[in-house]
């Protein structure tokens, strides 16, 4: 494992050689899960098949142009654990839709909707793998130490593979045109986090806000 952390954005040779990837494992650490009130602190990105694992420390003071480039990369499937709230605050923070895109959190309630859907539950259950979780309510703000890193790394390693056993599984029950379905209308279930608040549009009874 070949860890890349780095305050600024990419240079334009790792620019290039993340645009070349056709899958890219993505994960986010934030301050929160409030969509309104926490921010995105790290950005990290694993090409299939690579040993090289980007983290790129997100600052409010600076522009990721070739971050930004990256992630909306349209040539390139970008794998996401619950993308929805990775997608969100990637809009939110550098305004793009890092699209077309693989949940496997969606994926993991679709082919087994009665088994756990966490990333670590996914891991555990399917491959016997198991994540070290202590880093979980890290403070991502500041540098970031070595056990910071590779927790961060980690939850990049191993989607490449949970994709792969989820597209099988969902073919074989008939379910993966609903996947994708479900991962094309994320930048609107987004949108809609964004701007509605607690209210659901889509319950029975919505809850005012």
């Amino acid at each position: 494992m070949n860890i890349i952390y780095q305050d600024e954005d990419l240079s334009p040779s790792q620019t290039a050689q993340l645009m070349d990837a056709t899958e890219l494992a993505v994960d986010t650490e934030l301050t929160g899960l409030d969509v309104h009130a926490d921010r995105l602190c790290l950005v990290q990105m694993r090409a299939r098949g690579s040993d090289d694992y980007f983290l790129i420390h997100i600052r409010d003071n600076r522009d990721y142009p070739n971050v930004s480039r990256v992630l909306a990369n349209p040539k390139s499937l970008k794998i996401f654990h619950y993308a929805r709230m990775d997608m969100v605050m990637i809009y939110k923070r550098l305004g793009i839709w890092a699209t077309p895109v693989f949940c496997t959190k969606i994926g993991m309630l679709l082919a087994h909707p009665n088994g756990g859907h966490t990333l670590h539950h996914a891991l555990r259950d399917i491959f016997g793998i198991t994540l070290d979780r202590d880093e979980c309510c890290s403070d991502w703000t500041g540098r970031l130490n070595t056990p910071q890193k590779q927790y961060a790394a980690a939850d990049v390693m191993y989607l490449h593979l949970l994709k792969d056993y989820l597209t099988d599984t969902l073919a074989d029950e008939n379910r993966l045109m609903l996947a994708r379905q479900c991962f094309d209308f994320l930048p609107t279930r987004c949108e809609l986090d964004m701007n509605w608040g607690v209210r659901d549009i889509f319950n029975h009874n919505p809850v005012n806000s």
